[in-house]
């Protein structure tokens, strides 16, 4: 785990090794002046003159300079190192959830991998920080201190020996029990973000349906749930201080009586005067680097289940993989599905899809319609290699789909989603993704086409108009008539529409099959509807069910000799008649 997370460092290691050099440093001179500090008192009180007063003092100054000097390079060195650490462990997250397949993206949740991102890669950030920095300072402390102060106030140190350990089983009781707890936590932060994301997507639905106390009331639980798991968890975390506190004036108690007792007793041959400051400067230092240290393990501890959730990620590997020799070219927009058959996981005892045969010719039109859970969409979701088929094969222009670069291959297949998405940007931007070097005349044409320079024209700011995110300022039609052009810019050799008409009317349903014909002639149309007048002119249509193809032919045939067409085809048409 510490291996994959630390190749995220990259350009940032020197950084990240100079921050501890800098430690030792600032660690030594801090150590130092404590002992200069007792030489001092020493001094005085034997009755030294201004000059031997003066040299320690600019001493003391000159150490504490250098001192703030390695700390402050430290702070540089150590607050770059651990942002860009964070930075290049977002960027590879990302980039390998966006070589997922689907099947992958199964496995994760949205809410779950946003949580990773965000505040699981936070804490592995702030645990980094203190690593390179106060994981080396407080330790570095602590050991200097501790044989400092056995220089300077001998037999006193043992007192360092028997505070230590108890402070050592009272940090590893902390860890024991808050450990479990935090690792509980972030599955209920990844329920808590699941609600946020799901009522603010849904926030039309909740409304239109009055929803709002149920979402409230589902919030408020899985709220509740976080903060109950972390309340838990700081009522042991915050044992800790209090402990290290206590610890903290009792050594310094035991220090000032035994160092006035030997002082005494002596009379300053054992112990001088200036021991006891630099002894309760020691123990500050001893003990702080131990609150130090427990601070660090709970840190660590709360990280080291955000480590293994983004190790998580970072470990998946993609159930689709470029083929060692690809195909580089796609010859034409032929389809063929040979004997195949489809799950969504190895353990899924059911088949989506099953004993599918089908075979269609570049440039046919062909329509797909069938009942809801009739496996419609995952067919075609075959084709572009969003899934890779269980058994059988699908070839697209005479090569199995798997054998070709994935770049190329879905470079020449345009989807129309379901459920369109636009993202943040003008309309301009939004219609460059289907071809990026598009001059604004092709734009506009192409909208012209998909029946959407009308309404594009309108706004004040025609095709400069800002689509905010998910083109929650545009309609559901509108929406779907910009997805069309953007994947008509494409020009590609496969174009599937996923029920993506279904917020138009049927006279622009019309013009825009129409435009499909004049625009792209050569290519092979996939056209998945709830209408049969979306598909009623097409060359053939499949006609699903339960995840097979119970029959192909045209609207004619299909009418005559399928008894699902048919019902389909009298209950929208003629039943529509009946009742008017």
């Amino acid at each position: 785990m510490i291996k994959k997370l630390a190749a995220s460092i990259r350009e940032y290691k020197i950084k990240a090794i100079l921050t501890p050099i800098l430690m030792i440093g600032e660690v030594s001179c801090e150590c130092i002046i404590p002992m200069i500090t007792a030489k001092l008192i020493n001094s005085i009180e034997a009755g030294c003159g201004m000059d031997e007063i003066g040299k320690y003092g600019l001493l003391l100054i000159l150490m504490a300079l250098v001192s703030l000097m390695f700390g402050a390079l430290a702070g540089i060195t150590c607050a770059t190192a651990s942002a860009g650490f964070a930075k290049n462990l977002r960027h590879d997250l990302f980039y390998r959830i966006q070589g997922f397949s689907f099947s992958n993206i199964d496995r994760f949740s949205t809410a779950s991998l946003v949580t990773r991102m965000t505040t699981d890669v936070t804490n592995v950030q702030m645990s980094f920080m203190m690593i390179i920095r106060t994981a080396v300072r407080a330790p570095l402390m602590l050991i200097f201190a501790t044989v400092m102060g056995a220089v300077v106030g001998k037999k006193l140190a043992l007192i360092f020996c028997c505070i230590i350990p108890l402070l050592g089983l009272g940090l590893g009781f902390v860890i024991y029990k808050a450990m479990p707890l935090f690792r509980a936590a972030f599955k209920r932060y990844d329920n808590l973000n699941n609600s946020i994301q799901e009522n603010i997507k849904g926030m039309r639905v909740v409304k239109s349906f009055v929803r709002e106390d149920h979402e409230k009331s589902k919030f408020t639980d899985a709220s509740g749930a976080v903060a109950d798991v972390f309340t838990k968890a700081e009522k042991f975390v915050a044992f800790n201080n209090p402990f290290m506190q206590t610890a903290v004036y009792t050594s310094m108690i035991l220090l000032a009586v035994f160092t006035s007792y030997f002082v005494v007793s002596t009379g300053g041959t054992y112990l001088e005067v200036g021991t006891l400051a630099s002894m309760l400067t020691y123990s500050m230092q001893i003990l702080m680097s131990l609150m130090m240290l427990s601070m660090i393990f709970v840190m660590i501890t709360i990280s080291v289940e955000s480590a293994k959730r983004i190790v998580e990620v970072l470990d998946e590997k993609s159930d689709i993989v470029q083929p060692e020799n690809p195909v580089t070219a796609v010859k034409d927009g032929s389809i063929d599905f040979e004997n195949v058959s489809f799950k969504y996981s190895a353990a899924a005892e059911v088949f989506a899809l099953e004993d599918i045969d089908l075979s269609i010719k570049p440039g046919e039109t062909v329509g797909i319609i069938g009942g809801t859970g009739s496996s419609k969409t995952t067919l075609v979701q075959l084709i572009s290699r969003l899934y890779d088929v269980t058994q059988g094969s699908v070839k697209v222009g005479g090569v199995d789909v798997r054998a070709y670069d994935l770049n190329v291959l879905r470079d020449q297949v345009a989807v129309v989603l379901q459920k369109n998405v636009l993202f943040s940007g003008t309309i301009k931007e939004n219609l460059r993704w289907g071809d990026p070097n598009a001059s604004d005349e092709e734009l506009v044409r192409i909208c012209k086409l998909a029946q959407a320079d009308e309404f594009v024209s309108s706004f004040p700011d025609g095709y400069d108009t800002y689509i905010e995110q998910g083109g929650s300022n545009v309609s559901g039609g509108q929406k779907q008539r910009l997805c069309i052009a953007r994947a008509l810019l494409k020009k590609p050799k496969i174009l599937i529409l996923d029920d993506s008409t279904s917020a138009v009317d049927t006279k622009t349903d019309a013009l825009l099959r129409a435009a499909f014909k004049s625009e792209i002639p050569g290519t092979t149309k996939i056209i998945i509807a709830q209408r049969i007048a979306s598909v009623q002119d097409a060359d053939k249509i499949v006609v699903m069910d339960n995840g097979r193809i119970d029959a192909v032919g045209t609207h004619e045939e299909l009418l005559k000799n399928n008894a699902i067409y048919s019902e389909v085809y009298y209950s929208q048409v003629k039943g529509g008649e009946d009742d008017a």
